[in-house]
């Protein structure tokens, strides 16, 4: 292995070293990978492509190891486990159906994950700062289809997620944003007030309270990434398919729905879509999920379920954001090429608030252009409005 290997950095050795002893204990025989691609990951991991160069059983030719670093944090919920657990419950589901890699092989003692290898794709990301719009619009769409094909695929199967999870050793499980959600709708009017000056009316307050009833036990659950970021999707030749699930959960499908409308709320990449591009992706996904919940096809229902979990959304970004930003504006991510600032995403999320809750949410929509109408004098410097994905940008 040292020859083909040498070179590599040492946690990309790590990860293969152990690939290769977990597949040889399943197949009787020595596997061995080879030509390694480091695929990044995070602080907490190591995901690296390998060629399968001695293989005594039908395994594909090239794998995806994900190798999870350290120990986990005795006092918070294993990430290891949930992304187990959720490529467990994917790859049981018809291959039509599944919106993730398949999961090959895990070992829990080593932390680590052998997955099928969706090739070298294109995250959505890519192609939402590529040059080519009608490409960036198809894979928006896909995105939205894909995400709606796997709501309805795991509604229902939120009991044997759980069961799953119980098997590695959780004995419980939540939506890893519900706590700080509920955090935010209590504790926001302080940091406006403290942050801003700007003063939350009790109605507003009302409003947004309102939104809890998402977080909780409602007939539209089904499964969620929790963190469906336009880097975590892979634009493959299948379709958009779903990637790190180091979060995942199950939840009301409105919430995720709802990244179509904030953007992308949180995520570095939090820019803006051009007009009626929200409206076709929300198309594309109720068409997917209408069978499974046709309550949810009526659109004053589900018009009623987004608006509430687009300013849910907003709350909590608010609170995650504004307090990063009391000494200076910075963007939301390290790559500031890649990342708004986050006094233009915080002033967008709240202005399209303000547009879309008008004549149902008075109080959120006063609320709305009051906070945004703050940042701007706060913050002049700064673009007042959120520009487009750079896709995107010589259609204006």
């Amino acid at each position: 292995m040292a020859r083909d290997l040498a070179g590599f950095p040492r946690p990309v050795l790590a990860a293969l070293a152990a690939g290769e002893r977990l597949l040889t204990r399943r197949a009787g025989a020595k596997v061995v990978l080879a030509d390694p691609e480091d695929l990044g990951g995070s602080d907490r991991s190591v995901v690296a492509r390998a060629r399968v160069a001695r293989n005594p059983f039908s395994l594909p030719r090239t794998l995806v190891v994900k190798h999870y670093l350290g120990d986990p944090d005795p006092n918070r919920p294993d990430p290891f486990h949930y992304e187990v657990a959720s490529c467990q419950l994917f790859t049981a589901l018809p291959a039509d159906a599944r919106p993730s890699p398949v999961l090959i092989a895990y070992d829990q003692q080593a932390r680590l994950l052998v997955l099928e290898d969706l090739g070298r794709s294109s995250t959505l990301a890519d192609k939402l700062f590529g040059p080519d719009p009608d490409s960036a619009k198809r894979c928006l769409l896909s995105w939205a289809r894909a995400l709606g094909r796997m709501q309805a695929a795991t509604a229902g199967r939120e009991n044997d997620f759980g069961a799953l999870l119980r098997r590695l050793g959780e004995r419980a499980w939540r939506d890893p944003v519900a706590e700080d959600a509920r955090v935010a709708l209590a504790e926001l009017p302080k940091v406006l007030a403290q942050d801003l000056g700007v003063t939350v009316p009790a109605e507003a307050v009302a409003e947004a309270r309102e939104t809890v009833r998402l977080l909780g036990s409602t007939r539209y659950r089904a499964f969620s990434p929790a963190d469906t970021c336009p880097d975590n999707n892979l634009v493959t030749s299948r379709g958009v398919r779903f990637v790190d699930f180091e979060w995942g959960c199950f939840r009301d499908v409105a919430l995720d729905a709802a990244y179509f409308r904030v953007p992308f709320p949180g995520c570095e990449a939090s820019f803006a879509l051009p007009d009626g591009m929200a409206e076709a992706m929300l198309e594309a996904w109720r068409s997917e999920i209408a069978p499974v919940w046709p309550e949810l096809d009526d659109p004053e229902h589900l018009e009623e379920r987004l608006l509430d979990a687009q300013l849910l959304w907003v709350w909590l970004c608010t609170w995650w954001l504004l307090p990063r930003i009391r000494v200076r504006d910075v963007t939301v991510g390290a790559d500031a090429t890649r990342s708004p600032r986050i006094s233009t995403a915080l002033s967008h999320y709240w202005r399209q608030v303000a547009r879309m809750a008008t004549d149902v949410r008075p109080a959120s929509a006063e609320l709305g252009t009051a906070v945004a109408d703050a940042l701007g004098r706060r913050y002049p410097d700064t673009p007042g409005t959120l520009p487009v994905f750079p896709a995107f940008r010589s259609l204006a």
